[in-house]
């Protein structure tokens, strides 16, 4: 996945989250950040009329004059039709109606509905030139799964590829699913989800008693589960050339003397500041960017979260010759990586937003 690309995302993010408030319109809306998303992130040029046409109009039958909010055409042709609702608002099937009437007679192979954070993204799967009614991909700017990040990268002008993506399509609407129903059972098991774990380990009778034990159980079992897997997957991301390092515990601010500070002998760079406004950018699509602060020491630079020190995100040993990203596991153990540049610390993305979930 491109940093750079990725980056255009962070930054729209941050600019959601800045100006949401103050747009009221759903006109606020595609001039604030849905034309930013075709022009800056998908690469289609919102000025030139053979690549996107704003107010696209599409007579069908006695409906004469209805307009769809973008068409985004490659090669004269429309590829793309994008329908807009106010940033907040719900999305659902019914703001879609226009798309629906609109796809069967353009040759777009691909629609979106979107209120400028969340975008949701059809094709023709179920049935040929017929609207699917469920996206095959959903992103949610604030919330980003990096994982789908490819996908979104396949419609931009540079490397559309429409066969590509309709043929990815299929799996991900139905992996997409899949996944809402497991986030459903792990967070509020079924009694059939339930009863599939407690019938293979259980060999009483299932009464009512057992199944409300064997439900906590397994809310308990998968919450475990998946902070096992975070933990294995900061293990395996801080893998390769590393310095492991012992700390202590933790403490709380107010009782930590285990970081001896001297104003007069502490010397913030502007290294320091700048990797500060990367690890920032970086988590803020997962954390709150005033939630996030910096502490200055003799021996490191720190970025923790609430400005307390038991939540590390992490630290920067910028005072040396050779430069190092300090990285935490669950445990809060450092893991040193020496770094060359600055550039560098985006290549620990996943690790620093993995760290700051563990706050939320």
């Amino acid at each position: 996945m491109s940093i750079e690309f990725m980056e255009k995302l962070n930054i729209l993010a941050s600019k959601i989250k800045q100006q949401s408030g103050a747009t009221e319109t759903e006109e606020a809306t595609k001039n604030a950040f849905v034309m930013p998303f075709i022009n800056n992130v998908l690469g289609y040029d919102v000025f030139d009329p053979t690549e996107v046409i704003p107010e696209f109009v599409c007579d069908i039958g006695t409906k004469k004059g209805e307009k769809i909010d973008y068409a985004i055409l490659k090669n004269g042709e429309v590829q793309i039709l994008i329908e807009c609702k106010k940033i907040g608002e719900q999305l659902n099937i019914n703001h879609a109606s226009q798309l629906f009437r609109y796809f069967h007679v353009t040759n777009a192979r691909i629609s979106i509905l979107t209120n400028g954070q969340e975008y949701k993204f059809f094709t023709d799967l179920d049935a040929p030139n017929k609207m699917d009614e469920k996206p095959f991909l959903e992103i949610n700017l604030l919330d980003l799964d990096e994982t789908i990040v490819p996908e979104i990268k396949k419609l931009t002008k540079s490397a559309f590829d429409l066969e590509s993506i309709i043929n990815a399509a299929g799996e991900l609407k139905y992996v997409s699913l899949i996944k809402k129903i497991l986030h459903a059972q792990m967070s509020n098991p079924e009694e059939d989800f339930v009863k599939f774990f407690a019938s293979r380990i259980y060999d009483g009778m299932l009464t009512q008693k057992v199944r409300d034990t064997f439900t906590t159980l397994t809310k308990k079992a998968a919450s475990q589960y998946i902070n096992s897997q975070v933990n294995e997957r900061l293990k395996s991301a801080i893998g390769g050339s590393i310095i492991p390092i012992q700390e202590d515990s933790f403490k709380d601010e107010e009782n930590d003397n285990s970081i001896s500070r001297d104003d007069s002998e502490i010397n913030t760079t502007m290294d320091e500041l700048e990797g500060f406004h990367i690890v920032k950018a970086i988590v803020r699509t997962v954390i709150d960017a005033p939630r996030i602060v910096h502490r200055d020491t003799k021996s490191y630079f720190g970025i923790l979260v609430d400005d307390n020190n038991r939540k590390p995100l992490c630290r920067l040993h910028f005072n040396r010759n050779q430069k190092y990203i300090g990285l935490f596991d669950l445990e809060k153990n450092e893991t040193r990586h020496p770094i060359e540049t600055l550039d560098d610390i985006y290549t620990f993305s996943e690790i620093l937003k993995s760290t700051a979930e563990l706050y939320n």
